[in-house]
């Protein structure tokens, strides 16, 4: 169900920076359902969310629209996203986890995440 009302932000005690991301699904409603079911904190493996932490990312959060995926990952200001997509790929049960979610996505066969996840280029900020 849509949240109207907005989504908490976390609040850390350093300087933070965000990646935002997209990614498209197959457009088949039963494969996004269960895409949203292995998504939840119940379903998803322990190991992707340690090795997500570990390799410097504070948070990632995934919003979706029909069959569109969009991700935000908040990081500390010195973060490296080349190195650190590239030790994330080689973490255990990573690519596993690549392949299992795979078939909910359009993306070639044994495509790592960063190979998937498309990065976006802010345009406007309200910024001052």
């Amino acid at each position: 169900m849509m949240q109207k009302e907005g989504y908490p932000e976390k609040r850390y005690p350093v300087p933070t920076k965000r990646y935002c991301q997209t990614l498209s699904l197959k457009d088949n409603p039963a494969l996004i359902a269960e895409y949203r079911k292995i998504h939840s904190r119940e379903e998803s493996w322990p190991e992707i969310r340690e090795g997500i932490r570990s390799v410097g990312i504070l948070e990632m959060e995934i919003y979706i629209s029909g069959s569109q995926a969009f991700m935000i990952v908040e990081t500390p200001m010195d973060f490296d996203w080349d190195l650190a997509m590239e030790r994330l790929a080689h973490l255990p049960r990573q690519q596993e986890w690549e392949d299992h979610v795979a078939r909910f996505q359009e993306c070639a066969p044994g495509s790592t995440s960063s190979q998937k996840w498309r990065l976006m280029e802010r345009m406007f900020y309200l910024y001052e």
